[in-house]
């Protein structure tokens, strides 16, 4: 069984517990997610199966989309609401342009610290492992990409301030760092409350099934569909042939648009061959995975 389900993942199990249901309940043994989402987290899950799985970097790379909450005055240790309170402070005077202007100075392409809770790897281990036994968790600032943040409620109630927002964003960015960094910014702290992934790629929740309503029968989006924000390219049967069998030349010769960093190369029933990349617009371009078509696609 080769192809990609988007599952609506509900609040509370992982998304490794995501995985069990849809390998236990479609029977297929390859199964992989798509970038992991909190068990705090909802929404857009894309599992790959079968040959799918050769896509999941690819997917991972692809912009994301989310819908958020968050409360102004109170910071926990874990930056959501899963988390230990760690300060509190009277938000009741922070306006919402404020609150516009500080998500304002977190668009483009910034530097964040990703959360000590979370699934990132500290010599060999999580750090969410290390953060909950107590040791100290120190971890590099990286570069990630935030394309928009729109402000979508305010509300002061008591000491506290309420809001909601909606990002657009590139890969690994952590949106409670976000929540986290404007409460920083304001003087008053922040953490998350709620978030829900609207996008992964060319994926949304109007794809999405829920993991109650998923079924054996269930139909998948095929391979092509995955990667259908690639440039594509149709080969004919001959240039199928040595694509599978891996000729480097031949490959480098496709004429592939120049603009093009990565491209899909299709058959001439539409089904995905393989995915080709190149350092560079214009250089050769070499293959970065093959589909072998299993019997039953």
């Amino acid at each position: 069984m080769d192809g990609v389900v988007v599952i609506d993942k509900p609040r509370g199990p992982s998304s490794f517990d995501v995985v069990a249901v849809v390998r236990r309940t479609l029977r297929e043994r390859r199964v992989g997610h798509t970038g992991t989402l909190d068990p705090m987290a909802t929404g857009v899950l894309p599992i790959c199966l079968g040959e799918a799985t050769k896509l999941v970097p690819f997917l991972m790379d692809g912009n994301k989309g989310y819908d958020a909450e968050a409360v102004l005055g109170v910071a926990t240790d874990t930056l959501d609401a899963t988390g230990t309170v760690v300060a509190r402070a009277d938000a009741s005077r922070v306006t919402r342009a404020a609150v516009e202007a500080g998500l304002a100075k977190l668009v483009g392409t910034i530097q964040q610290i990703p959360p000590a809770h979370s699934a990132i790897r500290v010599d060999g281990k999580r750090a969410y492992d290390l953060a909950r036994a107590g040791e100290a968790v120190e971890l590099a600032p990286r570069e990630v990409r935030v394309d928009a943040i729109t402000l979508t409620a305010f509300a002061v109630e008591g000491e506290l301030a309420r809001i909601a927002f909606s990002v657009a964003c590139g890969k690994g960015t952590y949106i409670r760092t976000l929540a986290g960094d404007l409460g920083a910014a304001l003087g008053v702290g922040a953490h998350l409350t709620a978030l829900r992934r609207t996008r992964v790629g060319p994926f949304t929740l109007a794809d999405a099934v829920s993991l109650d309503a998923l079924r054996a029968e269930t139909p998948l989006r095929s391979l092509a569909d995955a990667v259908a924000h690639l440039p594509s390219l149709t080969l004919n049967d001959e240039e199928c042939r040595v694509v599978r069998e891996g000729k480097s030349r031949r490959v480098a010769a496709l004429p592939a648009p120049p603009e093009a960093t990565r491209v899909r190369l299709l058959d001439g029933r539409g089904a995905l061959v393989a995915v080709a990349g190149r350092a560079a617009p214009a250089a050769p371009l070499t293959l970065e995975r093959v589909f072998v078509e299993r019997e039953g696609n």
